[in-house]
């Protein structure tokens, strides 16, 4: 294994006109692990992980697998095995749910319908609605959809932002489980997340962004006892 990281996040600064929307952010990802980015609403998750994955500018380094984002393509990131489920979760609500789910490949189309039968088995829903349209979905089945269509894509390196957002505890039961599922393959997965809970269930270690900022970082255990977890875990 490459002693290289997944992600390595130095210094970054980010600003929308005169506002600072994250400064000073030092991240780090190693091959296999899941680490968790949470913090409030507001804190810059969404916009750490928009950065991350090409579409911002940003001072300071952003490098996945040794590579400069800001030196390569959008494109390029996703070819070379990186793919970011949004909270919006995009997809195209005309197209049907297996449609949605082919295009997750459509850079790497080898391996499609085994990957196919893979998104089926971790979400039977989706395969009892593929010829349904996405915008008829249900938010929890929108969300599977999004996932589904992101391990189409044969990813290394797996972003998720707010995941749980907006889910029923049934719903959120079933992708907790798949993500189980996807990092027993060895994806290594980045989960920006509000809800502490979830965050702490999946990740190895964790970043708390507050106001820009990395604030602290650590394991599950040993941010369970700070002030903002506790506030969030009832403690």
């Amino acid at each position: 294994m490459s002693d290289t990281p997944v992600l390595a996040v130095e210094d970054l600064g980010v600003t929308y006109g005169k506002v600072t929307a994250l400064h000073d952010v030092d991240v780090e990802v190693d091959a296999g692990e899941t680490v968790g980015v949470i913090g409030p609403n507001g804190a810059g998750k969404s916009t750490f992980v928009d950065t991350v994955s090409g579409f911002l500018e940003y001072e300071g380094s952003i490098r996945v697998n040794g590579v400069e984002v800001a030196e390569t393509s959008t494109q390029d990131l996703i070819r070379d095995g990186l793919f970011y489920c949004t909270e919006r979760r995009d997809l195209f609500d005309y197209m049907s749910v297996e449609q949605n789910l082919r295009l997750g490949s459509y850079l790497n189309e080898d391996g499609e319908d085994e990957r196919l039968r893979e998104v089926f088995d971790l979400f039977p829903r989706l395969e009892e609605r593929r010829d349904q349209e996405a915008g008829t979905l249900s938010g929890g089945e929108a969300q599977m959809l999004s996932l589904g269509r992101g391990l189409m894509s044969d990813p290394e390196f797996l972003i998720l932002d707010e995941p749980s957002i907006g889910l029923a505890p049934v719903i959120l039961e079933d992708i907790s489980e798949a993500l189980h599922q996807i990092t027993e393959l060895d994806v290594t997965v980045m989960i920006c997340e509000q809800n502490i809970t979830f965050a702490l269930e999946h990740a190895d270690r964790l970043y708390l962004l507050e106001n820009g900022t990395v604030r602290q970082t650590g394991t599950p255990e040993g941010l369970q006892s700070t002030e903002f977890v506790e506030s969030f875990m009832g403690g």
